[in-house]
């Protein structure tokens, strides 16, 4: 059951990730050729009815991981669509939520500690501009303690330089 969720949350993702590479008008990469994994998490489309921004904001309602650069606690413009449909909710119900900053295997034990705590604080003041109360956000880092991907290459590293947000 697991394996589809994750397959339709993938396809979803992929989607939206070609329709905003369709859509770019390009750039430079950095010559790593790496994939952005925030591809598509800031597509927005023509409302023209109260049915598509229902499904839009339902699709980032769904993006609860935001990805950041290498020794960066800088938010991506990506991010902040997703995250503004999170302060709405939030705002709504009272609910508490937790901010989980992660880092790749790269630097120190300390320094990842510390660039984990600077990146869900990111989020956190981006909530907290949003009219969050910072009750409702509890911050915790993990460093390099908790990848979401194994390896060392850049895909990896990208995919764990991140900010979960779990309810």
């Amino acid at each position: 059951m697991q394996v589809i969720k994750f397959g339709k949350f993938a396809a979803l993702v992929v989607a939206m990730g070609v329709i905003v590479g369709c859509s770019s008008k390009g750039g430079d990469t950095g010559g790593t050729g790496a994939v952005d994994p925030n591809a598509g998490a800031g597509y927005t489309t023509p409302a023209s009815s109260g049915d598509d921004m229902s499904s839009e904001e339902a699709a980032l309602r769904a993006v609860t991981t935001f990805y950041f650069e290498l020794d960066s606690a800088e938010l991506k413009p990506e991010a902040t669509r997703a995250l503004d449909v999170h302060a709405k909710d939030l705002r709504a119900a009272g609910n508490r939520v937790v901010l989980e900053g992660h880092t790749d295997e790269r630097g120190s034990r300390e320094y990842n500690m510390a660039l984990g705590e600077r990146r869900a604080a990111a989020v956190q003041r981006y909530l907290a501009g949003q009219g969050v109360s910072p009750s409702q956000l509890e911050l915790v880092s993990y460093g390099e303690e908790k990848p979401a991907a194994m390896g060392s290459s850049e895909e990896a590293w990208a995919q764990n330089r991140r900010v979960e947000l779990r309810k």
